[in-house]
């Protein structure tokens, strides 16, 4: 994955914006995985520029990096967008104009790479948190350690099919190992996306994701969850 770079300006950072009706997401369009959210637009912003540095670390396997804004006055807003019930439940779904444009060999190579990162960074804390508790919500709740790998591994599959790809979990392999098949998949799934090998609608006629919306999405919630293992380690 080494050697694979982009070019960046230095002006910031261009993000978009999706808004619900009880959150709101901002995200870096050029950097899958670096989005976060906030009770309204503000807040958004300033916990995307917060974790800049922790995004930087995870994807840190590759040879690039954004250039860190220190500051919201950072943030290129490029596009605003109206959020759905996804959004209020805590998963950006919007789709930034900039999911529907061609990709290239380039452009593939590269979002392959970070989405491998976010797996790896997603491997990194759950083999560093394997044995140890993980603090419950102040109700309690909160995964357990399988059970949020396993929703991992899960909800990577069913991103899969929402790209048009069919992959199957393998029941004896263990949970992580199960969330690196999934990522595999996903490595060839990109590939047949990009060549225009998968269908762009569904059997019941909806839209498929694209393939860097799948991208976005998947590397999200690698990282969502990997941090999330940090932050809950006791």
């Amino acid at each position: 994955m080494k050697g694979i770079s982009v070019t960046q300006s230095h002006a910031g950072i261009h993000v978009y914006v999706e808004t619900g009706s009880k959150r709101v997401f901002a995200s870096a369009l050029d950097w899958p995985g670096w989005c976060r959210s906030g009770r309204d637009e503000t807040a958004a912003l300033e916990a995307l520029v917060a974790y800049g540095p922790r995004y930087a670390r995870a994807i840190r396997v590759v040879d690039m990096a954004p250039v860190l804004p220190a500051a919201t006055t950072g943030l290129l807003i490029d596009e605003r967008l109206a959020g759905s019930s996804t959004t209020d439940f805590g998963a950006p779904a919007a789709v930034p104009t900039a999911d529907l444009l061609p990709v290239d060999d380039g452009t593939l190579d590269r979002l392959t790479a970070l989405l491998r990162a976010c797996w790896l960074a997603f491997d990194r804390a759950a083999t560093a948190a394997e044995g140890k508790p993980l603090r419950k919500g102040p109700r309690g709740g909160g995964r357990d350690l399988p059970r949020m790998i396993g929703h991992v591994a899960g909800s990577t599959k069913s991103y899969l099919a929402g790209l048009g790809w069919k992959a199957e979990l393998d029941p004896g392999a263990a949970p992580l190992a199960q969330v690196g098949h999934m990522v595999d998949e996903a490595t060839r799934a990109l590939a047949a996306a990009a060549a225009g090998e998968l269908p762009t609608q569904g059997s019941r006629g909806g839209k498929r994701w694209t393939l860097r919306t799948f991208v976005r999405r998947t590397a999200w919630h690698l990282l969502d969850h990997a941090w999330e293992i940090e932050d809950r380690l006791d």
